[in-house]
């Protein structure tokens, strides 16, 4: 109500002292593909960078929460799916073929999604693109 009275945009009030930089936005993003060199960076990078800069960039804290969420539940849906298809393969139990397409789809959209949100960041769109389904981190 304030705000409104002053004619003030309440926005500004509460990034009073954040600056706006989407090339660190992009780069959080595209940390993500860590994942392909190391197990579990796809966690520990993107932690590091929010960590160190979520009380300094405008929007980072919301985009850091969402991508870390995302990428705390695709890890152990990722994981579960590899443990249970080698457990298959090894076993000759059954089809597993099923289980290989699987992963190779959760591991698709843990390429495509970063990069998408990376061309719509820099785009200027910084909306939450990652489907946010259990929050972890708040």
């Amino acid at each position: 109500m304030i705000c409104e009275v002053l004619d003030i945009n309440a926005e500004d009030i509460l990034d009073y002292g954040k600056k706006e930089n989407h090339h660190y936005l992009i780069i959080l993003h595209l940390s993500v593909l860590a994942f392909l060199v190391i197990p579990v960076g796809n966690i520990i990078l993107p932690l590091i960078l929010w960590m160190t800069k979520k009380d300094k960039i405008i929007g980072m804290k919301e985009a850091g929460a969402n991508l870390l969420n995302f990428q705390i539940i695709w890890s152990v849906f990722a994981y579960i799916s590899v443990v249970f298809f080698a457990l298959f393969k090894i076993l000759h139990y059954g089809s597993y073929d099923i289980l290989f397409y699987i992963v190779v789809v959760f591991y698709a959209v843990n390429i495509i999604l970063p990069i998408l949100s990376a061309v719509r960041i820099r785009n200027g769109n910084t909306q939450n693109r990652y489907p946010n389904l259990i929050k972890i981190i708040k």
